[in-house]
């Protein structure tokens, strides 16, 4: 069974930066494309960023293009949301997420996601 645990959330005041920070359990991570979603309450859950394989292809949401920044080390099994300039509507949970079959590149829906962390809260004061 995968296992991702998300970690690095917090409060923070708008214009600050967070890093957020993802462990997968399987050996196999650095096969599969990453992505980060973030779900507000009563609002669906949005694809924030996704990150090839490799991790030379990287992929993100309009709202957060320029302030974000995903990254992996596949030596670690780990992968990262660098969240720079945050704003309050970025407040949200955040998960990384896991597709269950074998891709290079990240979909960008989250039904094409199998394996999710529990997430982890990042709230932006103003």
């Amino acid at each position: 069974q995968v296992q991702l645990v998300e970690s690095g959330g917090g409060l923070v005041q708008a214009g600050g930066s967070l890093r957020l920070s993802c462990a997968v359990s399987e050996r196999t991570f650095r096969m599969y494309a990453m992505g980060w979603f973030r779900q507000a309450p009563g609002k669906e859950r949005d694809f924030v960023a996704g990150i090839s394989v490799s991790g030379g292809n990287t992929y993100y949401a309009d709202s957060v293009k320029g302030r974000f920044t995903i990254s992996r080390d596949n030596a670690k099994n780990m992968v990262y949301l660098q969240m720079n300039s945050l704003k309050p509507e970025d407040t949200a949970v955040y998960f990384c997420a896991s597709p269950r079959v074998i891709m290079n590149n990240p979909p960008r829906t989250a039904s094409a996601y199998y394996y999710w962390g529990q997430g982890t809260q990042v709230t932006v004061s103003s």
